[in-house]
């Protein structure tokens, strides 16, 4: 099966070379280099390769640390590939999800991660129990007394901790509005941006649309993808959403498109739900005509 490599460093003055030659070395017969700091999970060329990958694919680093610095995003990548039917292997840790000893050593991972949870809340109510015994009462002061600057306070960071949030899942769905906003109605980006996700990480329009506005504000987004979306013949539709699904990886096969249709729950040209890669190259052809791809 094919092992496709991703190599990461830091900074603009480090080389991800001796990575990329370790990946090669191993058999890897794709390798995306990547400059950008482990804690940003917004990764656009690492989005790109979880999206590329598919089924009985391998995902390939040198270490851990290049792909995640933290347990929980390292679980979320690996959870993404398993949906997809895909792999995971790291070289210099004792980690191939095609292995039982790689899968027992995540397991292992996974549990250490949930009982760190547990200590952390049962050390907090055993904390808030201690205080109400000895008479103290919990909270802010100065939101109990409505203190202007404390109610500001406690906004910003309730604002910090959204966009933290937002942060963690931007390779999700950033790149898409970037690109197909506002040339496609929101209805469309959604199903689009909801195909390959697992149900419980599904996007509600409403959501989505928060998200953007806050990133916008912020500048991560440009204004325009707020704008009102330009009307679309119905016969045009389809051809835009096939566009759209090729654009974000240009390597998809055609039946790989099949599948995300299926899995959006497009009906073919006919109204079928079942698509065949004749249909999906129509559709690419019509695109290519109407200058969307």
């Amino acid at each position: 099966m094919p092992l496709i490599g991703y190599a990461r460093v830091s900074t603009e003055d480090q080389t991800p070379l001796p990575q990329s030659e370790a990946l090669q070395s191993a058999g890897c017969t794709e390798i995306f280099e990547e400059h950008a700091s482990g804690g940003n999970r917004a990764r656009p060329v690492l989005a790109r390769v979880l999206e590329r990958i598919g089924k009985g694919d391998t995902l390939v680093v040198v270490r851990i640390d290049r792909l995640a610095r933290s347990l929980s995003h390292l679980l979320e990548v690996i959870e993404r590939l398993e949906d997809k039917g895909a792999f995971f292997r790291s070289l210099q840790d004792p980690i191939d999800t095609a292995s039982p000893q790689g899968k027992f050593t995540l397991q292992v991972l996974g549990a250490a991660a949930e009982f760190e949870r547990a200590l952390i809340r049962e050390r907090t109510k055993a904390g808030l129990a201690s205080a109400r015994s000895k008479g103290r009462v919990g909270g802010n002061p100065g939101l109990r007394a409505k203190d202007p600057e404390a109610l500001r306070k406690v906004r910003l960071a309730r604002q910090d901790g959204y966009m933290e949030r937002l942060h963690e899942t931007a390779q999700d769905w950033v790149p898409h509005v970037r690109r197909l906003r506002p040339d496609m109605a929101w209805e469309d980006v959604l199903r689009i941006i909801n195909g390959p996700l697992p149900h419980d990480r599904r996007w509600t329009q409403s959501r989505l649309l928060r998200a953007v506005k806050a990133y916008v504000a912020d500048g991560f987004l440009p204004a325009e993808v707020l704008g009102r979306a330009g009307r679309r013949e119905t016969d045009d539709r389809l051809p835009a959403i096939v566009a759209a699904i090729k654009g974000a990886d240009p390597e998809i096969t055609l039946q790989a498109i099949c599948d995300r249709l299926e899995s959006m729950r497009e009906r073919t040209p006919r109204g079928r739900t079942s698509w065949q890669p004749s249909s999906v190259r129509m559709l690419l052809e019509r695109a290519e005509r109407l200058g969307l791809l």
